[in-house]
């Protein structure tokens, strides 16, 4: 549904990447990666009603795992970034030299979205467990699939409290309404 939505996904790891290392003077793992997409997906969820990339996630135990890149982390080929493994089988997003995000890509929300997102996480005292500990706390959506199924897959809407298909139009926020506009739009696509 998302025009550009491999541009975007890529411009967004991109951005992470560039600006953590900015940040912290370390190259990105994969799970503070997951994390970043995560908030950025999830929380655009909650205050628009429409997921920023659009990525699959998986409930797993150190929060949702963006399996649309977990999966092919290998064979992503970007001109700004690539997956390295390192210490054995820990993998990192390692930027090209002269890398450079293109943010035309994302409304002015998302950019906020991400840049209040390194603010917060891009600190060389905030480690990857401090992320997922993040992700276990605000996250809705990851802690009602983990208490459903453990490592299922979460649907967007349980970002929203209670069944918004169950709401009256009176008691559904904008966003809910948006996320069902959203929802009905793409499955009109598939």
């Amino acid at each position: 549904m998302i025009a550009y939505r491999k541009e975007k996904i890529e411009n967004a790891i991109c951005f992470f990447a560039l600006e953590h290392k900015k940040h912290t003077g370390k190259d990105l793992n994969q799970t503070s990666l997951y994390k970043y997409l995560a908030f950025l997906d999830f929380d655009s969820v909650k205050d628009t009603g429409q997921p920023a990339l659009e990525l699959n996630y998986k409930a797993m135990m150190n929060g949702p795992v963006p399996m649309d890149i977990y999966a092919n982390k290998e064979s992503i080929k970007s001109c700004c970034f690539h997956f390295q493994k390192r210490e054995g089988d820990k993998w990192y997003v390692v930027t090209e030299k002269g890398a450079k995000a293109d943010l035309d890509y994302f409304s002015d929300y998302e950019i906020e979205k991400m840049q209040r997102l390194i603010t917060i996480f891009a600190n060389k005292d905030v480690y990857a467990s401090h992320m997922s500990e993040s992700t276990h706390q605000n996250i809705l959506a990851w802690k009602r699939a983990w208490r459903e199924k453990q490592n299922g897959m979460i649907d967007f809407k349980l970002m929203f409290r209670g069944d918004i298909n169950e709401k009256s139009e009176e008691e559904l926020s904008d966003a809910e309404k948006h996320f069902l506009i959203y929802r009905a739009m793409e499955s009109m696509s598939e």
